[in-house]
């Protein structure tokens, strides 16, 4: 998977809009093979099935079998960046059907409703003050 990740940076073209820029760029530097990283990470290019093995890889990993999205991001991010992973990872295990089945709500279920305790009137008084006048006073 390395190697096929490698292989398809020369090919990417964001890939080689960083590298035209690298000056510019602090965090990225290329290696002696001409493979782009950003800092001690991989940088992965922008190639669907490719982004789609490493995430299924690390998902099903015999270390960390189905693990939660933060800590799937944060096992990635150790070797591996691209921009959006965090994003994508989170898409990854959201449609993991295995996880939506063994996913436990953590939060306790809300009971039956209960009548509110509603004080009973005693006495209902309404006072108007208000002068009545005739026709004859308007004038």
């Amino acid at each position: 998977l390395i190697s096929r990740i490698k292989e398809a940076q020369k090919e990417d073209s964001e890939i080689w809009t960083i590298v035209e820029n690298l000056d510019k760029q602090v965090e990225f530097r290329l290696d002696d093979d001409n493979v782009l990283w950003q800092d001690t990470r991989l940088v992965v290019p922008n190639d669907a099935s490719l982004r789609e093995a490493l995430l299924t890889k690390a998902h099903s990993s015999l270390f960390s079998i189905h693990s939660s999205s933060t800590k799937m991001y944060h096992d990635l991010k150790q070797h591996f960046w691209w921009s959006g992973m965090k994003g994508d990872v989170a898409m990854f295990v959201s449609k993991c059907l295995i996880c939506q089945q063994v996913t436990i709500e953590h939060q306790r279920a809300s009971g039956l409703l209960q009548p509110l305790n509603i004080p009973v009137w005693r006495r209902n008084i309404h006072g108007f003050c208000y002068r009545v006048t005739t026709d004859s006073e308007e004038a």
